[in-house]
Formats: structure tokens, sequence, C-alpha cells
């Protein structure tokens, strides 16, 4: 069946926010008496959701407490942390002239997933976004994936997933979804490869391409039958 929608993680696929992430981590342990991290250690720790991400760095104990710290400075550090990564608006803007749905899977809480869309003038682009508040189950369960394909009434080969996570990839996987991983994010070109991503690339206007190869490869497919 021929691809009808695109589905897109948020940080490290289609942006990068890490600058506000690690300003309001270090923030946030220096206020609960932890010393700082450096940033790639906390760019490591990102995509597993807010709560993973906050105990990387400090005890059980603290973490609720570091999370309200932590949010209260991410609204702020979000207003001029964020940039769409290259390749990604163009990307997002000639899938959608060409007719395609677009979505966000994200484990990202919803208010944070808002605040950089509006900041990025993004919203209008993506017919549905999910964060973790839409779900029971994150990444890597399939259950976003799923809620998402359910919304539009589509099934599991009419869609792409686009990531940039070995969780990503478990997500597809776990969804029955073709996915596509990028470089740009936190984990490595070797940890992709492990998880045998469809394809993986350095840029995401690539993805342009491998869609264009794709619903070709399924045309010619229907026409033979």
């Amino acid at each position: 069946m021929k691809i009808e929608l695109v589905i897109f993680d948020l940080d490290g696929t289609l942006v990068d926010a890490f600058r506000a992430v690690v300003d309001s981590v270090n923030f946030a342990l220096r206020k609960m008496g932890y010393g700082p991290q450096d940033e790639t250690s906390i760019k490591r720790s990102v995509g597993w959701g807010e709560w993973a991400l906050l105990a990387s760095f400090v005890e059980e104990k603290d973490v609720a407490a570091m999370q309200k710290v932590y949010r209260d400075s991410h609204r702020q550090t979000l207003t001029y942390g964020v940039k769409f990564l290259d390749g990604a608006l163009k990307l997002i803007k000639h899938l959608k002239d060409k007719g395609y749905l677009l979505a966000i899977a994200t484990n990202r809480p919803a208010w944070s997933t808002k605040i950089i869309l509006q900041e990025l003038k993004a919203e209008k682009y993506f017919d549905v976004v999910l964060s973790k508040d839409d779900v029971e189950r994150l990444k890597p369960d399939a259950e976003i994936l799923e809620k998402l394909l359910k919304k539009l009434a589509l099934g599991p080969a009419q869609a792409l997933f686009v990531g940039d996570m070995t969780v990503d990839v478990e997500t597809g996987k776990n969804a029955g979804v073709l996915t596509v991983a990028v470089t740009t994010g936190s984990s490595t070109r070797q940890e992709l490869e492990a998880l045998g991503s469809f394809k993986i690339v350095e840029n995401i206007w690539a993805v342009s391409g491998i869609l264009d190869e794709v619903n070709s490869y399924v045309l010619k497919g229907d026409e033979n039958d």
C-alpha cells in the first residue's frame, strides 16, 4: 500500500532543543544541590521521557522536586534554545505540498511540545500531535503509533515513522511501521544499525527521496497485479 502518512519524533529528528534541555537540567541540578552535567551526558539521556531524563542525574527521592524546577526553567529556555534541524522545515513543507498527512509522536509532555511548535510556528503543518500525555505507555511501546493510525483511519503499511533514537526504531518495529532513522540525535549510527532500521540517513531531507522510492515501488507492484 502507498505511504500516506509520515510520523516524526520531535527532539533530535525535527528540532534541536538540546540547548534548552541542557540549560534547564543544569539549572535544576544546581537548585537541588547537585553538580552540573556535561552536554554529552544530558544529550544521551534525552528521549525516554522527562522523568527518566531527570532520574539519570539525581536520587529517586529528588526527582519530583527537580521536575518542578526543571519545568519552570524549561518554559523559558525553550523560547531561545530550540531550532529546526537542517532540512527539517524544507521537508515538512515539501511533504505537505505533496499531500502527505503529517504527525508527531513524542515522549515529551504536551506542554513543552506545544511551546516548541509555537516557537517555530510549526503547528499548522501537522494533522495530529501526540505526546506522553496521550498514552499510558511511552515509546518504545507501540501505543502512540497505533493511536495515530487509528485517528487517521490508516494501517501500518500506509505510514512511515522517522526518528533519531533506538527507542524510535524499536517503536516502529513494535507497531509494524516502516522506520527511517536520522543520525542527528542521541543515538549513534552503530546503535541504529544494530537494530536494523529500514534506512539510516544523515540529513532528514533524504526522507523525501525514500518516500518517492517506496511509493514508486508500490505503484509498480499494483500495475503488475
